[in-house]
């Protein structure tokens, strides 16, 4: 019996290959209201004065906290793993003229 509560329980993930590739991004822009979280994926060039949201997260709340949660733990298993991880001194900001103009 248990073992079929475990089947029920399975949840099958489908991973598309387009999906699978990813997207490179080197800025994360996060915003909120009070019903959720929005977390623009933007890739900056060196150079370039204008880019572009790659990608786009909205989430509750609760899954905003649960994936803090589940990027600290991964951080913190990484570094145990490989090391402490270096920040940069010279952290990628967006120019200071930056202003995002969609809102969610």
């Amino acid at each position: 019996m248990a073992e079929e509560q475990k089947k029920q329980n399975q949840l099958n993930i489908e991973l598309p290959e387009e999906v699978a590739e990813g997207i490179y991004s080197n800025l994360a822009i996060i915003s909120h209201s009070n019903s959720e979280f929005v977390i623009d994926f933007v890739r900056l060039v060196p150079n370039v004065p204008k880019a572009k949201v790659k990608s786009r997260l909205i989430l509750t709340p609760q899954h905003a906290k649960r994936l803090l949660k589940a990027l600290t733990d991964n951080v913190h298993k990484f570094e145990a793993q490989h090391g402490h991880i270096k920040e940069s001194d010279h952290p990628m900001m967006p120019p200071l003229n930056f202003k995002p103009k969609a809102q969610a």
